[in-house]
């Protein structure tokens, strides 16, 4: 049974959706995009109306997954899963995923680069820590190999990198104190014993070297 659309009005708290009203009566709503080649006259069946919602369910989850990703950049299932919780259908979340991968918006081999290279640059930790964390994110272990083989990292450089930045706070501290502080930050990075101890030992060389030259 076909109906005509009698009017397309613009939603009044959300331009960028309009209702679609047939033989006179709200019918459904649909994005812009989707609703763009529709025109007050035109006669749409059954069949025909389910396609534009399905068009419009998709074309929902496509922004909303374009939203998600503005803040920062996602791995593949930290995107499935924000839309899965929107309660999009599977079907849906699928086409989107593949929209976005076409689109190059989402690719766990760029995003596992840029996690390595902010966490690197600004939040240092261990190489294993990083695999972990990039592990979280649903990245796969080939992909999370390869990005922290292109990274060239190395755990003792990253530890004293992580240790100078947090070394304000315990450098007034005597050996014990200093130690066990320092230790635990650094642990809590990933950092083996091997290299967090070694790590401390040098520091605190290095503190002991400075503070002999002032004092002559």
């Amino acid at each position: 049974m076909e109906k005509t659309i009698t009017a397309i009005e613009a939603q009044k708290h959300n331009r960028n959706r309009v209702n679609i009203i047939l033989d006179g009566v709200y019918a459904f709503s649909l994005d812009q995009l989707t609703a763009a080649w529709l025109k007050s006259g035109l006669k749409l069946n059954e069949q025909q109306i389910a396609q534009l919602l399905a068009k419009d369910e998709q074309q929902s989850a496509y922004s909303r997954a374009l939203h998600f990703l503005s803040f920062r950049s996602r791995s593949y299932k930290e995107v499935r899963t924000y839309l899965e919780h929107k309660g999009y259908a599977t079907e849906v979340v699928e086409a989107v995923l593949a929209q976005l991968e076409q689109d190059g918006l989402i690719d766990d081999a760029r995003f596992s680069r840029e996690w390595v290279e902010n966490r690197t640059t600004f939040r240092p930790r261990s190489q294993s820590m990083l695999g972990w964390e990039l592990k979280q994110k649903g990245v796969s272990s080939e992909t999370i190999e390869t990005a922290l083989a292109e990274a060239e990292l190395d755990d003792a450089d990253l530890a004293l990198e992580a240790a100078h930045r947090s070394l304000g706070r315990y450098a007034g501290l005597p050996w014990e104190d200093f130690a066990r502080k320092l230790g635990a930050y650094l642990q809590q990075r990933g950092f083996s014993a091997q290299v967090t101890w070694a790590t401390i030992r040098k520091l605190w060389t290095a503190m002991q070297d400075s503070s002999s030259m002032q004092d002559t």
